[in-house]
């Protein structure tokens, strides 16, 4: 591992978590908890796997990650990340916050993955209406699925999808996440694509609403290969 040599927390940080790779392999762990490597290498297209497992080594000296056992059926190798490890997620929300003005820019070639919609869940939903009964939305984003829970104020996201699911919300990463972010009506993405099925009230409990402190929103997206 490569050291600036600097006698600075910042430049002592980036010694150990600095490197290429190394922060994405922090965020898959906080999104997904304990991960199979293999786990790991889908959450991350585009690492080689040599480079993946140099990666993590390199986060287990560290203090960062480590392994445990899974019982059976998994019976497989975990890496899951220490307390110290875990200390970095607000490092991982402020770099996710700083990006959003950023993912106005889509290209048709970039990767994605559901559990990465796990922080604009947190950033910008909210169960406006806690005390009706509970109630899931099913995300089709591109090949992924994923399920955004509101319950009690709560507003949380799991992996996998949900047949009974009140709503299925389906169409390409960028139009959910300006529909998540606020930056697009319900009935404005609608007439862009996305297609929705089952009730449109569960729907519209966890949108950002005006004058909400959502932060930064996103748009409709433009396509950096578009005409």
């Amino acid at each position: 591992m490569r050291s600036y040599g600097q006698y600075c927390s910042v430049a002592k940080a980036l010694d150990v978590v600095g490197d290429r790779w190394t922060l994405l392999i922090v965020r898959e762990l906080l999104s997904r908890g304990p991960s199979r490597y293999t786990d790991l290498r889908s959450g991350l297209p585009g690492i080689a796997t040599n480079l993946l497992a140099d990666r993590l080594r390199e986060l287990e000296a560290a203090g960062l990650v480590e392994r445990e056992d899974a019982p059976p059926p998994i019976a497989t190798t975990l890496f899951r990340l220490t307390d110290r490890g875990a200390e970095l997620a607000p490092v991982i929300d402020a770099l996710g916050r700083w990006g959003v003005p950023l993912m106005r820019d889509y290209r048709t070639e970039d990767a994605f993955r559901g559990q990465w919609l796990r922080l604009p869940v947190r950033m910008f939903l909210a169960d406006h209406e806690p005390d009706r009964p509970a109630s899931s939305i099913q995300v089709h984003a591109g090949d992924q699925t994923v399920v955004i829970d509101a319950d009690a104020g709560r507003v949380s996201l799991r992996l996998g999808a949900d047949p009974n699911a009140d709503a299925t919300v389906t169409g390409p990463p960028p139009l959910i996440l300006a529909l998540f972010s606020g930056g697009l009506a319900l009935a404005d993405a609608e007439e862009q694509g996305l297609r929705v099925d089952g009730s449109r009230e569960v729907i519209r409990r966890v949108l950002p609403r005006a004058g909400s402190a959502a932060g930064e929103r996103l748009s409709a997206p433009v396509e950096e290969n578009a005409p």
